[in-house]
Parts: C-alpha cells; structure tokens; sequence
C-alpha cells in the first residue's frame, strides 16, 4: 500500500507498526482511511482519500 501510495501521489510514506491489527493511514497527523469490523479499506479508498486530505 505504502509504495502505491507513493507512486500515484508522489509523496513520501512512512510505515509505523501498529499493534492488535491496527491499520490507519494517516496524512498530516489526520486519519483518512482505517480498519473497521468489515475489514480493510480498498486500495482506491486509500488512494481517494490521500488525494483528497492532500488537495
């Protein structure tokens, strides 16, 4: 996720393990995508919502 991330927005991505199967992504301290009782979030809601906490 984090070199996909990368690639499609051209910025630079930091992985920090998580515990207890945390998932988050984060941009500028804000979560924009995570982990709920359904699962993970699909590549393209991650990449959606990156793009629209960075425009």
């Amino acid at each position: 996720m984090a070199a996909l991330i990368e690639e499609k927005t051209g910025q630079s991505v930091e992985l920090i393990p998580g515990s207890r199967g945390i998932f988050d992504v984060m941009v500028s301290g804000d979560v924009v995508a995570r982990k709920t009782l359904d699962g993970f979030p699909t590549e393209e809601a991650c990449l959606s919502a990156v793009a629209n906490a960075l425009a």
